[in-house]
């Protein structure tokens, strides 16, 4: 889409603009009228909103209606010199069908060394050219990137937007449209630090997917789990010992992220229902876990039948199922049922990643999920039910990675991050970086998630016909993932699917 104005309004008085001019809205609001225009219309209707923060530089007329384009939007509170391609009101704007990345440094799966010397060429939401020749595209917009990193965005495979206490009991006394905002923030923080997409681990629905792929959210695309499954007791019933009745999930939080089913017919028809209501995958619990109050961590949980029963509904919709698994002996019962996805994993003993190796299925830790609580429990006021259990699968994080990496299975990444501590997400690079090269670990966050996703012709990598989740970094995350922490500090430019969220960079 095209930008174009004629006017901006300042209050009730309409002022014109000419080429080149730039119009600050230092008091009041401007409302800037934009193209593009439907056949037999006269004029450009739509309306770009612009606060009192943001300067505005204008361009040539448009062929059709005569108004100007924006060619660049600053924001005065963060950019003090004008830059290109500003957000406005947290949405990303595409100002031309053709962007070119010039000078790059590629970063991406195929190799363990940056390539330098590319230009990559966008078209639309995908990647239409890289050359390490220069690229002819006479309208494109172009950004000289003078050799910075250009990699593909990142993917957490195990996050959890609408899980915004550490304590999830607390989620019972939450409504839905809390929650909700909650996770439109939650949404957004995550793409300021360049996560492109996420596989929701239980709670996301159909519509917060459907808001974000409208642009009515920012945030990173979604694979939903709908209602993670659990059996009466299991590590998704949060229920107290006192409550004597089945949770109606009608109206607050913690309804919306768990079901309880039991009997192979049970779980046949919950894991039906979470697929009818736009499941990408399906979520099931077969151990015992750490934020659930009533279970023990060893526990098995599930029958071979019953873990079977959700295997084959996921299958028959052509989609797969990811377990919540600790010990060696849940993960076995998982993979020998045929799960495809084992999340922690942290438990896990050689005879066991050998077996996980040949199933062909992946292993998700989340190691910052337990760094982060055992280091804020006490000042988020974590249960002590949960931080005993916390210490016994801390202890074995990294040596779970190690193991199953020797085994050769795929490892994914993934960060399990409940309410306050998610802005630690980012810390699970540097974290992995004791058992793992910089390269396995962007690796895991690109290109291995993006098969487990079974998106590995579309995302993960920077290349022709791939989507357009593009990240420019200032420094070689090779040499220090650091650069992928502190908030998206490090980030010039974020684009996800041929759309700039946000960049500090200019464009000619």
């Amino acid at each position: 889409m095209r930008l174009h104005v004629s006017t901006v309004q300042f209050g009730v008085a309409p002022t014109p603009v000419g080429a080149g001019h730039v119009v600050e809205a230092n008091l009041v609001p401007a409302f800037a009228i934009h193209a593009p225009v439907a056949p037999g219309a006269s004029r450009c209707t739509n309306t770009l909103r612009l606060s009192p923060r943001h300067v505005v530089k204008f361009g040539k007329p448009c062929h059709n209606c005569g108004s100007r384009r924006i060619i660049g939007v600053a924001d005065r509170m963060r950019e003090p010199r004008l830059a290109h391609w500003r957000r406005v009101r947290s949405r990303g704007i595409r100002m031309s069908d053709l962007i070119l990345l010039r000078d790059a440094t590629i970063v991406d799966a195929r190799g363990s060394e940056p390539r330098q010397g590319y230009h990559v060429l966008i078209e639309g939401d995908r990647i239409r050219e890289v050359a390490d020749t220069p690229i002819s595209a006479g309208n494109a917009t172009v950004f000289d990137l003078n050799g910075r990193v250009v990699m593909p965005g990142l993917i957490d495979a195990h996050a959890h937007i609408y899980l915004t206490e550490v304590d999830l009991t607390r989620l019972a006394g939450i409504p839905i449209s809390l929650i909700s905002a909650r996770a439109t923030v939650a949404l957004r923080e995550m793409l300021n630090r360049g996560f492109t997409t996420l596989r929701d681990a239980g709670g996301a629905d159909w519509g917060m997917r459907e808001a974000v792929e409208r642009n009515l959210v920012p945030g990173p695309r979604l694979f939903i789990s709908g209602r993670a499954l659990s059996q009466t007791g299991g590590h998704g019933d949060m229920r107290r010992r006192t409550d004597g009745f089945d949770p109606c999930g009608c109206s607050s939080a913690l309804g919306l992220t768990m079901c309880i089913a039991d009997g192979v017919e049970g779980v046949q028809k919950a894991a039906r229902e979470q697929l009818r209501q736009g499941a990408d995958q399906i979520k099931i619990m077969v151990s015992g876990g750490v934020a659930s109050p009533n279970d023990p961590l060893e526990s098995l949980q599930y029958t071979p039948e019953e873990v079977r029963a959700v295997v084959a509904e996921a299958t028959a919709w052509k989609t797969y199922v990811l377990a919540h698994a600790y010990t060696a002996e849940a993960i076995r019962h998982a993979v020998e049922a045929g799960i495809r996805s084992i999340e922690h994993g942290n438990l896990i003993d050689e005879p066991t990643a050998k077996l996980v190796a040949d199933s062909g299925a992946f292993m998700v830790p989340t190691l910052v999920a337990y760094e982060a609580m055992h280091r804020r429990g006490a000042e988020l006021n974590v249960p002590a039910s949960s931080m005993s259990k916390l210490r016994i699968v801390l202890e074995a994080g990294l040596r779970s990675i190690e193991i199953a990496r020797r085994a050769g299975v795929p490892l994914g990444f993934g960060t399990d991050l409940l309410g306050a501590l998610q802005v630690d997400q980012s810390r699970e690079f540097s974290i992995r970086q004791e058992v793992m090269t910089a390269h396995e670990i962007i690796t895991s966050a690109t290109a291995t998630n993006a098969c487990l996703l079974m998106r590995e012709h579309e995302l993960g990598l920077v290349a022709p016909g791939y989507l357009a989740d593009l990240l420019v970094v200032d420094g070689n995350p090779l040499e220090d993932l650091g650069l992928l922490q502190e908030q998206g500090a490090h980030l010039s430019l974020i684009m996800k699917a041929g759309t700039i969220h946000s960049t500090r960079l200019s464009a000619t």
